[in-house]
């Protein structure tokens, strides 16, 4: 069993989350595979490039960007749009899923990101999960968690907050004990 962190992280900001998902998904005892999309511009990033072999095999997904204009990174839309396949096979019904993001500012468009991140697992039959709303991050009246999935907002220290970090550990923990449950 294993949790696919397929990211893309340009300021190091969405691969802190990717991280934090991580170290709770292996605390349950489910292997994360540390993932990015393939790069557009023939620039090595910091963890290997996906395969879609790795997207059909794997057990769950936790897909993370950046926001661009209140979207998703190229990287990964442009991925997404090789699975034409995975979606006629069916090869990733009912696997959980879940999105993160990263904005350089409050109202930066995370919200939006997180939601258009779904969409395409939504058609892929993913059963997408967000954060609960007793997860304590969502009281906080500073950073980035939404019910949709954990965020980031880059508050000019350079360091996340740490509900930020906590809520991505959370989720990991969520996803590895939804794998557990469906397998």
């Amino acid at each position: 069993m294993n949790l696919l962190v397929l990211f893309h992280s340009s300021t190091g900001h969405v691969e802190t989350l990717a991280n934090a998902i991580a170290r709770g998904c292996e605390s349950q005892g489910v292997e994360p595979l540390l993932r990015n999309p393939p790069a557009l511009d023939g620039r090595e990033t910091s963890q290997l490039a996906v395969t879609k072999d790795e997207l059909r095999n794997c057990s769950g997904l936790a897909l993370g960007s950046p926001t661009r204009f209140g979207q998703m990174a190229t990287p990964l839309k442009a991925f997404f749009e090789t699975t034409s396949d995975l979606w006629i096979s069916g090869d990733m019904i009912d696997k959980p899923a879940a999105v993160f993001g990263a904005s350089s500012s409050l109202h930066g468009g995370n919200e939006a990101l997180l939601l258009g991140m779904a969409l395409p697992l939504l058609h892929h039959g993913m059963l997408v999960t967000g954060v609960p709303y007793t997860d304590p991050g969502l009281a906080q009246d500073r950073g980035g968690v939404t019910p949709y999935g954990p965020s980031l907002v880059e508050n000019g220290t350079g360091h996340p907050h740490p509900h930020e970090i906590e809520s991505a550990q959370a989720l990991g923990r969520r996803l590895a004990t939804l794998i557990k449950a469906l397998a």
